[in-house]
């Protein structure tokens, strides 16, 4: 008997001292790169601690628009390659483009070559002129089905990375409905710089600039047709004046953004000190840089991302170690918000802010007073409702109250769990089912005891026969839990996490520190009545 309690008694010991350990650094202020900084700790959300809320739109017609304008690209770069003059091209909706081609056999070259090099593409001849032959090229409706289930789901995910880069606890990144994405950020202060990370497209491309064509003539409309005006961007960083210098470049891109292996920040690039971001491409990517530097030695390179020159280098000699390095006017925070990007990848489709809502720290702190000042008055109130209705017994499910609210604190630091105002709810209703447990035992003492048991066999008769109904009652809101935390997003998550572990943690104190108590006393003297 003294040895079952004994086990009992220091296993709970243990667990309290562990749980007070791991639950201060979440009670007190910690400083930077202490132990007790470097511990897991609770996490506040946004509606606690304050952060940023955005609501974006996801422009899926823009993204299959711009798969079609590549495809019509490649399909022109592909016969110039083979010799099959191109006179020019044109949209023809949103998922289609037409070529236009010299009137003879030309279409018909081009159309076998394409449908063997294009295979997602839908290809038709138009009616031949005397001036001009046309090929149209459509995206197979699978394609175009493709991007449109997944360019919410990939933007999620891009996103999602990029914040997990960025640093923030906790962030809730879900899709809404067929093309929004709901972004969450607890604790972030820089609005504007929030909106930025998350809504660059990031679309990096290589492109040759275009020495022999007038910059001039190009900001008046007259621009070559495979050539484009984009300027590159330049912040004074002593003023932050912003000036922005036009330059003709190639519209098709040598290469893009998908080869980068790694993107990072660095400092001192080479010809001066400065921030600027270095860059390493894959087996592919090493490849095609190798083979664009040697065939384009002496010109320029424009570095473009999202239709903006960062840097256009000479190109001095052909680069083979598949390095590169993105200069500019930045500073180390943009320069690692670029980084960032980068490594996590372009967005599928480009999206737009549609809501976008500041949290202030105040709202979170008149929270977190609210919350906590609901969950002790339910504590209290609970805990005086037993001490009248059941007495000592009462008290008893009292002392487990304390235990099971601290261990179940001490597990959310653990999992370093955000706590939410929904969360706060669960605790609440964590703390009822807790006191439930105890009132099914303490009734089924009861009727033990008016069946003329003596105190020590009513109490082990009545935590037995009440054990399957306390675990089935756990079991169920359990399951419950687990589904809304699998299916709900956001707030119900939060809600989920602390129920779900609050019931478990209930049948740990109800049927064990309770029940260690009553056989403690009775171990000692065995008790004649018991005031329940």
């Amino acid at each position: 008997m003294w040895k079952s309690i004994t086990w009992r008694a220091t296993l709970i010991a243990v667990l309290t001292a562990v749980s007070i350990v791991l639950v201060l650094p979440s009670l007190i202020e910690t400083k930077p790169g202490t132990l007790q900084d470097r511990m897991p700790k609770i996490h506040l959300g946004l509606d606690l601690q304050g952060g940023v809320f955005l609501r974006l739109s996801v422009e899926i017609d823009k993204a299959i628009e711009n798969t079609a304008a590549r495809y019509a690209d490649d399909s022109r770069a592909l016969l110039r390659d083979k010799g099959i003059p191109v006179l020019g091209w044109e949209k023809s909706g949103i998922d289609a483009f037409s070529l236009k081609l010299p009137p003879g056999d030309f279409a018909d070259k081009a159309l076998g070559l394409l449908k063997e090099e294009m295979p997602s593409l839908d290809l038709t001849v138009g009616t031949a002129t005397a001036d001009a032959a046309t090929i149209t090229g459509r995206m197979k409706k699978a394609e175009v089905d493709n991007i449109r289930a997944n360019a919410v789901s990939q933007g999620v995910e891009t996103i999602r990375n990029r914040i997990d880069q960025f640093g923030v606890r906790e962030p809730q990144i879900v899709a809404e409905g067929e093309n929004h994405i709901v972004v969450q950020l607890p604790g972030v202060k820089d609005q504007q710089r929030a909106i930025e990370l998350v809504g660059k497209t990031a679309l990096l491309e290589f492109k040759i600039v275009d020495d022999g064509a007038s910059v001039e003539d190009a900001m008046k409309g007259i621009i070559p047709e495979d050539d484009q005006l984009l300027y590159e961007k330049q912040v004074d960083p002593a003023t932050g004046r912003v000036t922005k210098t036009p330059m003709v470049v190639k519209k098709r891109a040598l290469l893009t953004g998908d080869t980068i292996k790694s993107a990072k920040v660095s400092f001192g690039a080479k010809g001066g000190a400065g921030t600027y971001v270095s860059l390493s491409f894959n087996p592919q990517g090493t490849k095609v840089f190798d083979r664009i530097t040697a065939e384009n030695v002496k010109k320029k390179l424009a570095i473009v991302l999202d239709d903006t020159i960062y840097s256009a280098p000479v190109i001095n000699e052909r680069i083979s170690g598949g390095d590169a390095q993105i200069t500019g006017s930045f500073n180390a925070e943009q320069a690692t918000d670029l980084a960032i990007v980068l490594r996590a990848g372009s967005l599928p489709a480009p999206v737009k802010v549609i809501q976008n809502i500041s949290v202030g720290p105040s709202l979170g702190a008149d929270s977190i007073r609210k919350g906590v000042r609901a969950a002790l008055i339910g504590a209290i109130l609970v805990v005086l409702f037993m001490a009248f209705y059941y007495k000592f017994a009462g008290l008893v499910a009292d002392f487990a109250l304390v235990f099971n609210i601290l261990f179940l604190l001490s597990g959310m630091a653990v999992l370093e769990a955000t706590m939410t105002l929904p969360g706060i709810a669960g605790i609440i209703l964590a703390i009822g089912m807790a006191v439930d447990s105890n009132v099914l035992i303490f009734e089924r003492i009861r009727e033990e005891l008016r069946g003329g048991k003596a105190v020590r066999a009513a109490i082990d008769a009545g935590y037995d026969k009440a054990f399957w109904t306390v675990v089935d009652s756990h079991v169920t809101t359990l399951i419950t839990a687990m589904i809304l935390f699998q299916f709900g997003t956001g707030p119900i998550k939060g809600f989920a996490v602390t129920l779900s572990m609050g019931v478990a943690i209930n049948l740990f104190t109800a049927l064990v520190c309770t029940k260690v108590v009553f056989d403690y006393i009775n171990a000692k003297r065995p008790m004649q009545a018991l005031s329940i």
